[in-house]
């Protein structure tokens, strides 16, 4: 049975290169345009892995993150901040919201998918 994973981004492009590289790895990828989307689609759904970007309209990825940690089925799901922030501000902030990692944009797909090797294993 493959994985699961939820790919959460305001853009399209983004999206659609995260999901071609977790096919690759045997993912299978649901889409989310934002953090309200993406609850939504986590509704009575296991994932085995999310990744999110931080800035986008609706909910933000800091806030999606913080919803999704108070669920008892993603209270230990891998969370990845996938975003062009990279101030240490910010990323002191998704840890408190409890992301898992970070990843600055633009990603190398084999480095994004050795960092989920080593949250997933």
């Amino acid at each position: 049975m493959s994985k699961a994973a939820l790919t959460v981004d305001d853009s399209k492009t983004m999206r659609e290169m995260v999901a071609f590289t977790l096919r690759g790895a045997g993912f299978d990828v649901t889409e989310a345009e934002d953090g309200k989307d993406a609850l939504t689609k986590t509704s009575g759904k296991k994932f085995d892995l999310i990744i999110t970007d931080l800035n986008m309209p609706n909910m933000d990825g800091l806030q999606l993150i913080a919803e999704l940690r108070q669920k008892p089925e993603f209270k230990f799901t891998p969370i990845l901040m996938l975003t062009t922030e990279g101030d240490d501000q910010k990323k002191a902030q998704g840890k408190a919201a409890g992301a898992t990692g970070w990843i600055v944009k633009p990603f190398n797909p084999e480095k994004l998918i050795a960092v989920i090797n080593k949250v997933c294993s």
